[in-house]
């Protein structure tokens, strides 16, 4: 396993660890120009746990992947919640401000992987 798909498969246990719903990861590896080369999007369902499922990710790309973000913004309001890990993006949103952005439909070549829930 590369160090990218590690640290995509660190980042999505992040995620459900604290019950991170929908998780969508986009590959724009085919894609020219772009900024990253796969995108996480998941969501919350509070600010509260927007903020508890970045701290998650940051645990477990540390400890499984031995990485940190570049840079997190979005914190203060915890709407949206941006992580960079150069080559992964990771956005966690609250369900609303996902749907008003829909970042999934923005790259409509880019394959992507639907993580079902864990309950």
């Amino acid at each position: 396993m590369n160090d990218t798909n590690n640290l995509i498969e660190k980042i999505k246990e992040g995620i459900q660890e604290k019950k991170g719903k929908n998780i969508v990861i986009a590959d724009l590896t085919k894609i020219d120009d772009t900024i990253c080369n796969y995108l996480v999007i998941c969501q919350g369902n509070t600010p509260t746990q927007v903020s508890a499922i970045v701290d998650s990710v940051k645990e477990f790309a540390q400890k499984g992947a031995h990485t940190k973000p570049l840079g997190v913004d979005g914190l203060r309001n915890a709407e949206w919640v941006a992580m960079d890990y150069a080559d992964v993006l990771v956005h966690v949103f609250l369900p609303e401000t996902r749907n008003f952005y829909n970042l999934e439909t923005l790259w409509a070549d880019a394959k992507l992987t639907t993580i079902p829930d864990i309950d």
